[in-house]
């Protein structure tokens, strides 16, 4: 973890995926040192902390807070990749307090890992396997709370992002009840259940707030037809949503090391920053 207000500089700037399969499903994340691009700074994070946050059944997770210097308003809470709660999600949340936006990272795994610093070769996998959506939604309950608390900044309009498991777990948050004003996933999988879990797209008729989904158009594992599926459900619905795939951009792009999609990680920044700005109160 993190301490208040440092950076982590990971060891290489070299991109390595990882790749992993979890009942016969194929899982992607970043690599332990990888770290989100750079978005335009409009302010600096006044300041940052490790978190220990409470979930309505008692179980007590890892979490990481960021304040920024000239708040707007809006938090969001940010969903991790399998990996749960690691250095290039918390530095995700300092960028994002440099644009004014308050935030919150999660951890999955407080129930199974504890609350105890993890190391590089942590078996999250494991973890994984023992997640429940209703106690990933009670946990980002618990990370809502704390932005709009006043140790949060008493933000009033509320969003979520995540990434692949993460982007998944972030759409289901807006048919989860919290009062969100949005939500944005990454490279998530729409029409693939975990577990007895429903889908993604058969929960589109509960969603109570706008949708964005940023995918990767050479991702072989959510192709343009499920990512079609998905928009053309929630259009059926009559739910607001953006959907972009990124013409030959890979699983896991958005990443300050993989230069050649760059243009792809400023859009979607850009996306990101103009969704809130537009949806926030």
């Amino acid at each position: 973890m993190l301490h208040a207000g440092a950076l982590y500089r990971g060891s290489s700037n070299r991109y390595t995926a990882r790749q992993f399969t979890l009942k016969g499903h194929t899982l992607m994340c970043f690599a332990y040192d990888a770290l989100p691009p750079h978005p335009p700074v409009a302010g600096g994070a006044a300041d940052s902390e490790d978190l220990l946050l409470e979930s309505a059944d008692g179980t007590k997770f890892l979490a990481f807070g960021a304040r920024a210097v000239q708040p707007n308003g809006a938090g969001i809470v940010v969903l991790p990749d399998v990996r749960g709660i690691f250095p290039f999600y918390e530095e995700l949340a300092l960028r994002f307090a440099e644009q004014g936006v308050n935030a919150c990272t999660i951890d999955y795994f407080g129930r199974t890992a504890g609350t105890d610093e993890r190391p590089e070769d942590f078996a999250f996998m494991e973890h994984v396997a023992k997640t429940k959506p209703d106690q990933i939604a009670a946990d980002v309950a618990a990370g809502v709370a704390w932005l709009r608390s006043p140790a949060g900044g008493s933000c009033t309009s509320i969003f979520t992002v995540g990434f692949c498991f993460g982007g998944s777990n972030s759409w289901n948050q807006a048919a989860n009840g919290h009062g969100l004003k949005g939500v944005i996933g990454f490279y998530g999988h729409p029409t693939r259940s975990m577990g007895e879990a429903p889908a993604v797209i058969d929960r589109v008729a509960q969603f109570e707030c706008p949708v964005v989904a940023l995918m990767g158009g050479a991702d072989p594992m959510i192709t343009a037809d499920v990512v079609g599926q998905f928009k053309d459900a929630m259009d059926a619905h009559g739910i607001e949503n953006e959907v972009k795939i990124y013409d030959g951009a890979p699983h896991s792009f958005f990443d300050r090391s993989f230069e050649e999609h760059k243009d792809a990680c400023d859009d979607a920044w850009m996306r990101m920053i103009a969704f809130i700005g537009a949806k926030k109160d």
